[in-house]
């Protein structure tokens, strides 16, 4: 953690170049790599013969190790600080980048996607934590906004890029150079993010980050925008890859298109998500109550998936990432509630969660599509995507019921609250003594 008299010698200019913009470059490519399988898929299916279960597992390895490494490197965050935590962790991804790049095997895929994993487990956070100790909690929203926005534009690089790179070269070398701008990324951190002037205080403890879970603000926050938040994360970065190709029935440079068009638009939502809850915020709506609207919008953009709403599958496909977008509002949240010593701790216990949720929903919408065998040209009957959409729809409605129950109860106790006040202003209002 770096120490105010070094925070003082930073202007806003500056904080954009050091601290800004390293780190959001560690978030853009944890981005890209994270849903480049999406285009690769076609690729990885030729070389290896996989079904769709191996499919699922391969991509969904990434989330598993991302999540294993989350509570590690919250702890190592608030205790060593952004800058040490993600130079580390950038070069181990690298190594993990060459390694699938020379993969030879699924087993060796999977092993390197691991280790891709648990070496951008840190970037989104450690930029949070970065960003949270430059910035007051008030701009929080629209400057994560732009993070998520960087996010997305890697989302974005890795569709018709990537698809582009692949005229030059094979998946390998696309892996190769990756690793390559991974390393890069990590010695930039190193070099000109300010440093830190001694320890960071004593070592958090297993309890002080179960407080995190504790905290009433963090439990009603995951109770509504988890699971919509892990199935944003699981989805976008394969499966509606393959849900365009099976039922639409596009070919695979259209596939590269509309993905191209879906991961664009979460630039745009990304910052729109942040200033409509700036908006909000000062007209006295809670960013849970704009989050709310925003996963009830996600879910039924699902239903008409599931309902195979043949008008526009097109338009579906670039809603669901633009619309799920809403989903990354759960970090600021999160961070805007609980104390700033905490802000590392938290935003790993968050991804922690929405991590092991995307790849519970990865991995298993994949086995849910594999019940049903692949026609001759190898697609999947459209029923296989109906059922698995539906399956999630359900998963995500316990969530909206619970705040809507809880939002009525505030309403009613708001509605007291004003009550008794006016009440009290009748009867005692006649016994204050005129001025």
């Amino acid at each position: 953690m770096e120490t105010d008299q070094s925070q003082s010698r930073l202007n806003g200019v500056a904080v954009f170049f050091y601290v800004f913009l390293p780190f959001a470059l560690g978030h853009y490519l944890s981005s890209l790599l994270r849903n480049v399988n999406a285009v690769l898929a076609p690729h990885l299916v030729g070389a290896l013969a996989l079904t769709p279960g191996q499919l699922g597992l391969l991509t969904s390895a990434f989330f598993f190790a991302f999540a294993l490494v989350q509570l590690p490197v919250g702890i190592a965050l608030d205790r060593y600080g952004p800058r040490k935590v993600q130079f580390v962790l950038m070069l181990l991804a690298a190594l993990g980048t060459l390694l699938f790049a020379t993969g030879r095997n699924f087993g060796q895929l999977v092993l390197a996607r691991a280790v891709i994993g648990c070496g951008l487990g840190g970037c989104f956070m450690s930029a949070v934590k970065a960003i949270s100790t430059w910035i007051s909690p008030k701009r929080l929203p629209s400057v994560q906004g732009y993070l998520i926005a960087v996010g997305g534009l890697g989302a974005a690089s890795s569709t018709m890029p990537v698809r582009m790179l692949l005229l030059h070269t094979d998946w390998r070398g696309l892996f190769v150079l990756l690793a390559a701008l991974t390393a890069c990324c990590g010695a930039l951190i190193w070099l000109v993010t300010p440093r830190s002037n001694g320890a960071g205080g004593a070592m958090p403890t297993v309890r002080s980050v179960l407080d995190v879970y504790r905290a009433p603000a963090f439990r009603t926050t995951v109770s509504l925008v988890l699971v919509p938040h892990a199935i944003f994360f699981g989805i976008q970065g394969l499966w509606i890859g393959r849900w365009l190709s099976d039922v639409a029935r596009f070919p695979d440079g259209a596939v590269a298109y509309l993905l191209y068009m879906g991961m664009a638009s979460v630039i745009f939502g990304a910052i729109a998500v942040g200033m409509i809850t700036e908006w909000a915020g000062r007209r006295g709506i809670e960013p849970l109550d704009v989050a709310a609207v925003g996963v009830a919008l996600f879910v039924l953009v699902q239903v008409a998936i599931a309902c195979n709403w043949r008008p526009s599958l097109q338009l579906l496909s670039v809603l669901f990432t633009l619309v799920g977008t809403i989903t990354g509002i759960e970090y600021a949240i999160v961070a805007q509630s609980l104390p700033r010593a905490l802000t590392g701790r938290a935003a790993t216990c968050l991804n922690l969660l929405i991590f092991i949720g995307a790849f519970l929903v990865q991995a298993g919408f994949g086995l849910i599509v594999g019940v049903w065998r692949p026609d001759a040209g190898g697609h999947v009957p459209a029923l296989a995507y109906r059922v698995a959409f539906g399956v999630l729809v359900a998963l995500q409605l316990p969530g909206l019921v619970g705040y809507a129950l809880n939002f009525l109860q505030r309403r009613q106790v708001k509605c007291r609250i004003v009550l008794l006040t006016q009440k009290e202003e009748y009867e005692i209002g006649s016994l204050r003594s005129p001025r």
